[in-house]
């Protein structure tokens, strides 16, 4: 581990921190990292701690986000203003808009709910008003560099193994442009995945921005023919005018949203209707009650919310908590089947491994927070940065 680094969290003069919050105050915020991933430690005035994750890729930038930007105005706030402070942090910091932001933002907010359901005895999902339990899973490839065959293949051995009975494939070239990840390998996947596990399993397919409206069209009737269920992200996802034009045309449903981190563009994604399903990642988009927010927005127009997580660090766990809370739950937790193979950064993050898949569904647990502990030989190994109050 690197030597620590400390910063005061000195906020802009001419602000008051920790005016009208009650309870407990932080008093330091730890990250440790790789370029790939970082978790957040958040630790009250009495020495108790919570754990949360910044989103992975990019994550030694957005820890520095995090120290920077995010920390300044978190430190000597009340545990129980998280929500005030993450209103108020875009708008402290609202010359530095997007992504990067809510991406650090989140780290700081699900370490302080943590916190707060190791404080109170309960998981997450509880404080949220859901409750513990299981969730159906899809089995979701994110790999386009496997021929048809092979990816029915392993669909297989993982339905026999786990008991999926819902898989996900991925279809043309990520911001492809209508090019396939090589010739006809979309018109190849879409049956062959269909013909190997036959008609009773659900399916779903990613674009991942590749298809103008015209392509997407014309894919979505092949999946519709081959009985799909779900078409996420076929269009541009910045083009929301085109990904509505799609969902007009077809009748499978359209899914999309895991890039949106801007609240208004929720609104109008929402108002245009340009998806039936909802698709928020909660690391992208800045956390647990900004993730509420838009599952309630999603309910009140009637859709259902199937968050987007895609891979085994903290976020899927975060999702299971989310999904066991929303009365809007899609029907299923994304679930990636990417092991330390495909993304060698995943191994050993945790002291227990948190998702275990039985009969095709995964369980949230009873235990305190997120139930879940990083591993310390994890955390030595990474970068570490510290802002602490003076």
């Amino acid at each position: 581990m690197s030597m620590p680094y400390s910063s005061s969290g000195t906020a802009p003069v001419g602000y008051d921190r920790g005016k009208d919050d009650t309870g407990l105050k932080i008093s330091q915020i730890e990250t440790f990292c790789t370029p790939l991933i970082g978790f957040v430690r958040v630790t009250a005035e009495d020495g108790s701690t919570g754990w949360g994750q910044v989103s992975t890729y990019n994550s030694d930038l957005t820890c520095e986000i995090l120290h920077r930007q995010v920390a300044p105005w978190a430190l000597e706030r009340g545990m129980d203003a998280l929500e005030a402070v993450i209103a108020e942090i875009p708008l402290r910091e609202h010359k530095f808009p997007g992504t990067y932001i809510r991406r650090a933002m989140a780290g700081l907010d699900t370490a302080v709910w943590d916190w707060r359901g190791k404080v109170a005895g309960k998981p997450v999902t509880e404080l949220l008003g859901g409750s513990t339990g299981s969730i159906r899973a899809y089995a979701s490839s994110m790999r386009r560099d496997i021929t048809p065959e092979d990816e029915a293949a392993r669909l297989m051995a993982l339905r026999d193994t786990y008991g999926f009975d819902a898989f996900k494939v991925r279809v043309g070239a990520e911001c492809g442009q209508d090019r396939d990840e090589w010739p006809g390998r979309t018109e190849d996947i879409i049956p062959t995945i269909r013909n190997a596990l036959g008609a009773k399993e659900a399916l779903l397919v990613d674009g991942n921005s590749g298809f103008s409206p015209a392509r997407a069209i014309k894919v979505g009737r092949m999946l519709e023919d081959n009985g799909y269920e779900h078409f996420e992200e076929p269009c541009p996802y910045w083009e929301l005018e085109q990904t509505a034009e799609v969902t007009r045309e077809l009748t499978i449903d359209v899914a999309g949203g895991e890039q949106d981190w801007d609240l208004q563009h929720w609104k109008r994604m929402i108002a245009l209707r340009a998806v039936d399903i909802i698709q928020p990642d909660i690391l992208y988009l800045g956390g647990m009650g900004l993730s509420m927010n838009v599952a309630h927005m999603g309910q009140e127009a009637g859709l259902p919310c199937t968050p987007h997580c895609a891979n085994l660090s903290l976020v899927t766990l975060f999702t299971m908590h989310l999904l066991r809370a929303i009365p809007n739950a899609g029907r299923y937790l994304e679930f990636s089947i990417e092991g330390d193979d495909y993304y060698p950064w995943q191994r050993d993050l945790f002291l227990d491994n948190p998702y275990t898949i039985t009969d095709g569904k995964a369980l949230v647990s009873d235990e305190p927070g997120w139930g879940v502990e990083i591993n310390p030989e994890w955390l030595a190994k990474s970068t570490y940065k510290c802002s602490a109050r003076d």
